[in-house]
């Protein structure tokens, strides 16, 4: 809808200052026609929106202004608030303070610093995280490759990718670029992404496919697994699937029948549980956790 266009990209200059019109056609999917309508249409609104050209020109907010806070609804405005500092708890900036400042005009109170919801995007690598990230957002914004050094699951190999986006999704950061090696786009978490910096090189933006776009949604979990597991271990099948995701066996143990993405995910997640989960089917995957049990046991002799 427009009125959420017009929201987002007001949103949007709030915390990022300056933005040229690909970047904010790209950012909300549209034509640059469609985002030139929209910036007249805010400053047929009152908001004084001011245009610069050459290097590090775009368009960008008249310093000093202070947003009308009728245009949001209170609750609208304390999840932007909210949603600005959760970014700033991976940010060197101070999006929410400065956001703060602009919806609070002279002779009113302003709006409560406190909330109902509390965002904490940060881990316990906060520092790095936080250079990682805004490495990377300049790196995004000018268009600039990226190398880095990554760790994953056969081994760990030096990338260079093209930046597109950075994704938080499924509890972690993920880096979403264009792996100029495997000529394929690609999720990297942050976390397993080490020694990273710009190429100086720039890049041409290339279409991103609908899919990809869907950043591991579309991933199958059609590897299925029935499993037994003792009854201590029921706040993490609740945690993982829900409450209703399994049933209590006749010996009290919580039988449950999951999907997984592949044989190796699965393998994982029953050496988590030690002895307090046991494989019935299929026979693959049981001998699969035998074999590794027997490993482990021999490695502690």
């Amino acid at each position: 809808m427009k009125a959420d266009r017009l929201v987002g990209i007001l949103t949007y200059l709030l915390q990022t200052d300056r933005a040229t019109m690909p970047q904010l056609a790209a950012r909300f999917e549209v034509s640059r026609r469609t985002i030139q309508r929209d910036v007249d249409a805010l400053c047929r609104a009152g908001i004084p929106l001011v245009s610069t050209r050459g290097g590090g020109g775009g368009i960008a907010i008249m310093d000093g202004y202070k947003l009308d806070r009728r245009l949001l609804s209170p609750g609208e405005l304390q999840c932007i608030l909210a949603g600005l500092r959760g970014l700033d708890s991976v940010s060197k900036t101070s999006s929410a303070d400065r956001f703060l400042q602009k919806v609070s005009a002279r002779g009113e109170s302003p709006l409560s610093p406190d909330s109902d919801l509390v965002i904490d995007l940060a881990s316990f690598y906060r520092d790095s995280l936080s250079e990682k990230i805004e490495l990377l957002r300049r790196a995004i914004a000018q268009r600039e490759l990226v190398r880095f050094h990554y760790y994953y699951g056969k081994g760990e190999a030096d990338k260079r990718v093209e930046p597109y986006c950075l994704v938080f999704k499924w509890s972690d950061w993920y880096l979403f670029g264009f792996c100029t090696q495997r000529q394929d786009f690609r999720l990297y978490k942050l976390g397993r992404l080490w020694d990273l910096a710009p190429v100086g090189e720039g890049f041409a933006p290339r279409p991103v496919p609908a899919e990809k776009r869907l950043f591991g949604n579309q991933m199958r979990d059609d590897y299925l697994v029935t499993a037994l597991y003792r009854p201590a271990a029921k706040y993490r099948l609740v945690e993982e699937r829900g409450p209703d995701s399994f049933s209590v066996a006749e010996d009290g143990r919580l039988l449950a029948r999951w999907g997984f993405a592949g044989p190796e995910e699965a393998l994982s997640w029953f050496l988590s549980f030690g002895d307090g989960a046991e494989v019935l089917d299929p026979p693959q995957m049981r001998e699969r956790v035998r074999q590794e049990a027997e490993k482990i046991a021999a490695r502690h002799c």
